[in-house]
């Protein structure tokens, strides 16, 4: 990848790297933090060098009637003033120019615009605009005009306020191990960042499930990996906290004709001691916890990991697949479940910056 703002804007910290001696420096590095768990090798699963992210958000930089797109600076001095981005998929990449444009000629959509968020799908790109000001009707009007003007859908916010002009979601199709998944993904909840990567991520949790039965899913998010995960599964029961992403992940179901899910407004903590019977909840009433056998148990926490409690809770299962952001609190996970390691993968999701995703195949030992 080539950008003419490496070296001062902050968001490409190893921009005096090629994209082979980042990915060394990664492994190594890796390599090093996971040697006292006796991980001496594992699968790299890189991402393009550019292009590569479909959701992105950027500060609008005033100087009179005059906008720009604008990132923080490299040394966390003040913020650069940019005019593309290459990370970005080429939708986002050409539309950046030519929204900027627009907005900055219209002085209702400008004023008081200070930062545009992107959420590209596989056929649709989604925008937010976040004020400084109150959203009226004039407006709406103008930000309809946009959406038609680029075929896009326009979302703005302000301060309490949400104006969705057309739709607050986009259905986005990913191919998954020839075949393809359509996901509604909404604005504001989680989603994977790099598409290309994600994939990558799904096909390698597959080829690791073997001997199935049924599975328990721990943050399942919009169903990013539920849905795949399922035709391998005799049932599956999944827990998310975030009302709207359980609500995406009920529409993803039906879009792909799966009925063997049964998603949880839960939070982990509370399933757990379901599951432990040590306490009972209304949510759980049509849902029989006995007729589950699971196999497996997938979990993608917060960088925070995964609480003690339910680490704890999870000792009870031969097999976990842990997919992790954090690559410490995966160590630290690991360590308290004294589990051991059948297969180690990274995730290159974000190339030129030191981050790395990873993924564990991990075994009771017996």
């Amino acid at each position: 990848m080539d950008c003419k703002y490496f070296g001062i804007c902050g968001s490409c910290k190893l921009y005096n790297l090629t994209y082979d001696a980042q990915l060394a420096q990664k492994k190594e590095s890796m390599r090093e933090l996971f040697k006292s768990l006796h991980v001496k090798d594992f699968s790299l699963h890189i991402s393009p060098s550019s292009h590569y992210r479909n959701r992105a958000e950027f500060r609008i930089w005033h100087d009179g009637d005059k906008i720009s797109y604008a990132m923080g600076k490299i040394d966390g001095k003040g913020a650069v003033q940019i005019e593309n981005c290459p990370k970005v998929v080429t939708s986002i990449y050409e539309l950046m120019p030519k929204l900027k444009e627009a907005i900055e000629a219209n002085e209702t959509l400008r004023y008081k615009l200070f930062a545009v968020e992107f959420l590209s799908s596989s056929s649709k790109v989604l925008v937010s605009l976040l004020y400084h000001k109150a959203i009226d009707e004039m407006w709406e009007i103008e930000a309809k005009k946009l959406e038609e003007t680029f075929g896009i859908s326009i979302i703005g916010r302000s301060k309490k306020v949400k104006k969705v002009i057309s739709e607050d979601f986009v259905i986005d199709s990913l191919h998954v191990s020839h075949e393809k998944y359509n996901y509604k993904i909404i604005e504001g909840g989680f989603s994977q960042p790099n598409s290309f990567v994600n994939a990558k991520m799904i096909e390698w949790v597959l080829s690791h499930v073997k001997d199935t039965k049924d599975l328990l899913e721990l943050y399942c998010g919009h169903g990013n990996f539920t849905l795949p995960l399922s035709r391998k599964f005799d049932k599956v029961l999944a827990t998310e906290i975030s009302k709207s992403s359980i609500a995406s992940a009920l529409t993803s179901c039906e879009l792909n004709n799966i009925s063997n899910i049964k998603f949880l407004r839960m939070s982990v903590e509370d399933l757990t001691s379901a599951l432990n019977k040590e306490r009972e909840f209304n949510r759980l009433k049509e849902i029989d916890l006995e007729e589950y056998n699971f196999s497996h148990v997938f979990v993608d926490p917060p960088r925070a990991g995964i609480d003690e409690k339910s680490l704890e809770f999870l000792k009870r299962f031969d097999k976990i697949i842990y997919i992790s952001c954090n690559p410490l609190t995966l160590k630290r996970d690991i360590e308290f479940l004294g589990y051991e390691i059948e297969d180690f993968a990274l995730f290159d999701q974000f190339p030129y910056t030191s981050h790395v995703e990873s993924g564990a195949i991990l075994r009771k030992i017996i």
